[in-house]
């Protein structure tokens, strides 16, 4: 007899396994695909040795405290019924972002940034002010919301390049699909998200955030099915029926909620469809060095360092290996809770996935010897972010976009998906919804509330 399920929500990254606990939460027969052996997606964790490293996240963002009602982060919490303190989050100390003439520091008081922008570019601070209203005012998550460029938009406000390409510089890095822009409606999520509330992380990195969600998973009667490959979304006169596992098993449902993007998804949908989604451009290294120093001993107490060596910000898919000039630097001890024993330096570059594929192609040796190019790419940006050298590295590990697209999965190694977005989650196929990066909702708390909203949208729509 074929197992029959209400709805199959794939990937058990932070939007599935969200999605997961809320319709668990009403009685569905849920069942999660993955086709890894952990959870978490492009937000997990892997072990070298006696270490942990949090893979993809740097900081969480939209960091509230627990009285701040209707927040994103309290949204979603409220949705999923976990208490505040569970999940054990501090704030950033400050955050900065370098570009070659100016560097503007932020922290999670608005406040602050507004004094920085006045300091140094006091022509543009009534500009800024208006915007800042403007962003306020904006109901960033109307599904109805039509695509607009942000750029275009922030224009009508600021009239300072320089100011508006370091206001767009961690925004952009942050959560953009599109090169060097962004939809408005994902700016103002990613504005909100990073200076209006700002950045924090859970003690104990990620981990923390993953065991909540898979202990209330549990609790839910929620279930997931790991080294589980869906090779077929299987239709009848455009609907979906069931999905094929692993090319061969068969598991029957009423409706799916795909997490591994909306071009990936439509790649094993049973049926040829006048319909195809782009894949984007943006992929990433990232070099993770572990020291004998903390960052403040090497005199950086800012947490995140958005490093820019251009007049402009070049957010696009680089013409060599991975764009040397532009980075975000990450110093995880400087959280206002340091639970590290090490120093932690993480240092994230854009990449080009085709270059990268071909090297791996070429030889074993060869990728490996550009891997240590990166990595000695990583110490020189470190330096012209103020750390002194006088340090050593008792470990390191450097990944790729082809790391990337070995763990996740996802076409090109990208990391925030397709530029084509399906901001209701629906696709053409009746049944067929999408959630997480490709729906449009941004960040790790974005990806939770987009598998809560298409979890309510779609399937519980009526029930609650």
């Amino acid at each position: 007899m074929q197992k029959k399920v209400d709805t199959i929500i794939i990937g058990a990254g932070m939007s599935g396994l969200a999605a997961g606990i809320r319709l668990s939460m009403y009685n569905k027969k849920v069942l999660i695909i993955e086709k890894h052996t952990i959870t978490g997606g492009l937000n997990s964790y892997y072990a070298r040795g006696k270490r942990k490293f949090d893979v993809g996240l740097h900081a969480l963002t939209n960091f509230v405290g627990p009285s701040e009602r209707g927040k994103p982060f309290n949204k979603l919490l409220k949705q999923l019924r976990i208490p505040y303190e569970e999940f054990k989050i501090h704030p950033q100390n400050y955050s900065m972002i370098q570009f070659p003439e100016k560097s503007l520091k932020f922290t999670n008081e608005i406040e602050y940034f507004i004094e920085e922008i006045s300091r140094q570019f006091p022509a543009e601070i009534d500009g800024f002010m208006s915007l800042i209203n403007h962003i306020k005012n904006f109901n960033e998550v109307d599904l109805s919301n039509e695509t607009v460029m942000a750029k275009d938009v922030v224009a009508n406000f600021i009239k300072n390049k320089s100011l508006i390409e370091m206001i767009f510089c961690p925004l952009l890095i942050y959560g953009s699909a599109w090169e060097n822009d962004m939809d408005f409606s994902q700016f103002v999520i990613m504005f909100k998200s990073i200076f209006l509330e700002g950045f924090g992380r859970p003690e104990g990195g990620v981990r923390t955030i993953i065991d909540l969600l898979l202990k209330r998973l549990e609790v839910c009667g929620g279930e997931i099915q790991f080294k589980s490959e869906i090779t077929r979304i299987i239709t009848n006169n455009g609907k979906v029926t069931a999905v094929e596992i692993n090319g061969k098993d068969i598991i029957e449902c009423d409706s799916i909620l795909s997490s591994m993007g909306l071009p990936e998804t439509m790649s094993v949908v049973d049926q040829d469809l006048e319909y195809s989604p782009r894949v984007g451009n943006l992929s990433f290294t990232e070099s993770i060095l572990i020291t004998d120093k903390k960052p403040r001993d090497l005199g950086i107490d800012a947490t995140i360092i958005f490093y820019n060596n251009r007049p402009e910000y070049h957010y696009l898919k680089p013409q060599t290996l991975f764009d040397s000039e532009s980075a975000v630097v990450c110093f995880p001890n400087n959280f206002l809770h340091d639970d590290f024993d090490e120093g932690v330096l993480r240092v994230t570059n854009i990449a080009n996935f085709d270059l990268w594929n071909q090297e791996l192609l070429l030889s074993r040796e060869s990728y490996q010897e550009k891997k240590l190019d990166v990595y000695n790419q990583s110490l020189a940006i470190l330096k012209k972010c103020g750390m002194s050298s006088e340090f050593s590295v008792n470990f390191k590990d450097i990944f790729t976009p082809t790391t990337i697209k070995r763990y996740t999965n996802h076409f090109g190694g990208t990391v925030y998906g397709s530029i084509d977005k399906s901001r209701n989650g629906s696709t053409p196929i009746s049944g067929l919804y999408i959630c997480g990066t490709d729906q449009g909702f941004l960040g790790i708390v974005g990806s939770m509330l987009s598998g809560i909203s298409m979890a309510n949208l779609h399937v519980l729509q009526g029930s609650l």
